[in-house]
């Protein structure tokens, strides 16, 4: 029985078709990543009011009115429960009226431009008076702006990218998978911690809770992409870099903040691995864990999943049909056995 001959396209019609799908790939991914930084605005941005009640609910009452639904307040009734719900990442902000006027007391750690933001807001509110700004959790002194830490955390997503596809497509079997996750991870979180701690020092909290939280992303990033490529293949890698990098990075917010991009991708952009990567690290680096409850949980989440899925692919492998050259009757039945 004659083989079916396989029909290759022409090249002139596979060159025009590769330059129509790369066309089609720009096409919907400049405004993926364009679009959440050209519309950045608060969007029930928690902050907080502080101060006695009646003065509380008259500035609460003021910048609803200013800035329509941009604000979730908090009233709060002292500048010292303020800078509380600060340090534990409840809010962005608290605006303390007190008997000289209102002040601004902001986390930039939590996210500069978020700081930046409410300063403006807070000028509108007292015009023609310098508002104080008190900055309870400050960025640190390296990176004021956050630029640094937002541009040092992407490349923690493309090598994990990275190593989860070459683990699926040059590695078999299922303990050295398991074994290159894991080392991987241990060694992305030391180094990660060494580079932005001590080299750059765009972070300055604890290094071993930092390496953790930088290895448990690498781990999570990894795992998936490795186990969805294990599973399934060439399109399995495809999924997982649309998990971990095409998707996930432009809605991580890592730059800004979730309730400054459009909803509901900012809150989306957290269930993905880069936006809880960057939540976590900032929660370890800046507020002692404070705030980083859902990001690991959701990191966790996709580590196990990754894991599991490297198995299944292990198992559903070692359950499949046997090669015929495992089988010496079979193999010669084969090859004695007419074309």
């Amino acid at each position: 029985m004659s083989a079916t001959p396989v029909r290759h396209r022409p090249p002139m019609q596979l060159a025009l078709l590769v330059a129509v799908l790369a066309v089609a790939a720009q096409a919907l991914l400049v405004p993926l990543f364009a679009a959440p930084a050209v519309h950045l605005a608060p969007r029930d941005l928690p902050i907080a009011v502080a101060g006695p009640a009646p003065a509380a609910a008259e500035l609460a009452g003021r910048l609803a009115a200013a800035r329509p639904g941009a604000f979730a307040v908090t009233t709060l009734p002292d500048a010292a429960a303020a800078d509380r719900a600060l340090r534990d990442r409840d809010v962005y902000a608290a605006f303390v009226a007190g008997p000289g006027g209102v002040a601004l007391h902001t986390a930039p750690a939590a996210s500069p431009t978020v700081a930046a933001l409410l300063g403006e807001a807070a000028a509108q509110l007292s015009p023609g008076r310098p508002v104080p700004v008190v900055a309870v959790v400050p960025a640190d002194p390296d990176d004021p702006r956050g630029g640094g830490f937002a541009a040092g955390f992407l490349p923690f997503a493309m090598t994990s990218l990275l190593a989860g596809t070459l683990l699926a497509l040059l590695v078999r079997g299922r303990i050295a998978r398991l074994a290159g996750l894991l080392a991987y991870a241990v060694l992305a979180g030391v180094a990660g911690a060494v580079v932005l701690h001590d080299w750059l020092g765009v972070i300055g909290g604890n290094r071993l809770a930092e390496a953790a939280a930088v290895g448990l992303f690498a781990l999570a990033a990894a795992a998936v992409v490795a186990g969805l490529g294990a599973l399934l293949g060439r399109p399995g890698i495809g999924l997982g870099a649309l998990l971990v990098f095409l998707v996930g990075n432009p809605l991580s917010a890592v730059a800004a903040a979730p309730e400054l991009l459009p909803q509901p991708w900012g809150a989306l952009g957290q269930w993905l691995p880069v936006g809880a990567g960057g939540t976590a690290l900032r929660s370890v680096a800046f507020f002692d864990g404070a705030g980083a409850g859902h990001a690991l949980a959701v990191l966790s989440g996709y580590a196990v999943a990754g894991l599991v899925l490297v198995l299944l692919a292990r198992r559903a492998a070692a359950e499949g049909p046997a090669p015929v050259a495992d089988d010496p009757v079979a193999a010669e039945r084969s090859a004695v056995s007419p074309r």
